[in-house]
């Protein structure tokens, strides 16, 4: 298990090299009828999302070879460990598939990483991956199945903490797991922690209720950030004792929160982060009317033309 302590050593490794992403206090009924929100804007995080957090204390924790490192991606964590291995030095190749996003696919290469498009699913990415590190010796860098990964993405919440005391209930959405584990492990018994899924990306739920990871089909706007195949098994280790729900939802009210938080705030989220806003904003989830509510808006690199046809239509 990752504990509070883990998280703040992490926080200190990596606090030089992040940004302290804002919050910003929405008023009741800015996106339908809920208590006033606390929005976690880590999507103005270096590279866009939250996962320069946990490429950065895995490589800062690790010893790394000279092979450098690896990693497989739908977009974003490719970004992060190419970022990290910018900044300490190290040669990286990274792994995505072809349903990665175009602006995606131009941070991973404008950080000066080897990029290897190939396959249809972020499942096809990782074994190739997986190939490319059992012949090279280099150092894999886990999107979201390793301790490091989730410690690192824990120091959102300790951020997250220092800046707004009391939250009741957080909602974060899920990909492989790797960013909720490490929320949970923060807030612990602090705050009631939720997952969102697609419903047509729904592997924590899956796991939850097979009493492990389990495969499950992939299929939704957001494949390309929260399209894992099978939540890992350090996530789902912490999430089994630390997540108190999931919420699934289908494609439509994630494209619907983009055009909200697009209207309403002017920010442009990718299908990922969006969803974590879905179930407010679709009424799946109906809060008390005391209930403070902190949503983790946890990614930006949407392409703009894709953008503007969700905006047009």
């Amino acid at each position: 298990m990752v504990s509070q302590n883990d998280i703040a050593a992490a926080h200190q490794r990596i606090a030089p090299h992040i940004r302290r992403t804002p919050v910003i206090e929405i008023e009741s009924d800015a996106f339908g009828s809920h208590p006033p929100l606390s929005l976690k804007l880590e999507f103005m995080q270096h590279t866009g999302a939250f996962k320069a957090r946990g490429a950065l204390n895995s490589l800062l924790s690790r010893n790394i070879p000279k092979a450098g490192v690896a990693a497989a991606s739908g977009g974003n964590h490719g970004a992060a460990v190419a970022f990290a291995a910018q900044m300490v030095g190290v040669p990286a190749r990274i792994f995505v598939p072809e349903i990665s996003s175009p602006a995606k696919l131009a941070k991973i290469r404008g950080y000066g990483a080897d990029l290897v498009v190939e396959g249809p699913r972020y499942a096809d990415a990782l074994e190739r991956c997986e190939a490319f590190v059992a012949e090279t010796g280099a150092l894999s860098i886990h999107a979201y199945d390793s301790a490091e990964t989730v410690t690192g993405q824990g120091t959102v919440a300790r951020e997250w903490t220092e800046q707004v005391s009391g939250l009741d209930t957080v909602l974060v959405a899920v990909g492989g797991g790797g960013l909720i584990a490490g929320v949970a492990a923060w807030f612990h018994d602090a705050a009631k922690v939720i997952g969102v899924e697609p419903e047509g990306a729904c592997g924590l739920a899956a796991a939850l209720s097979a009493g492990h990871p389990v495969d499950v089909e992939v299929h939704s706007v957001a494949a390309d950030s929260l399209g894992a195949r099978r939540v890992g098994k350090v996530p789902f280790e912490i999430a089994k004792q630390r997540v108190a729900d999931v919420l699934t939802v289908p494609d439509a009210d994630i494209i619907e929160s983009q055009r909200r938080l697009w209207r309403v705030l002017r920010v442009a989220a990718e299908p990922g982060a969006a969803a974590a806003i879905a179930p407010i904003v679709s009424g799946a989830y109906r809060p008390k009317p005391d209930e403070k509510i902190g949503i983790l808006i946890c990614g930006g690199n949407v392409d703009a033309k894709v953008l503007s046809d969700v905006l047009e239509n």
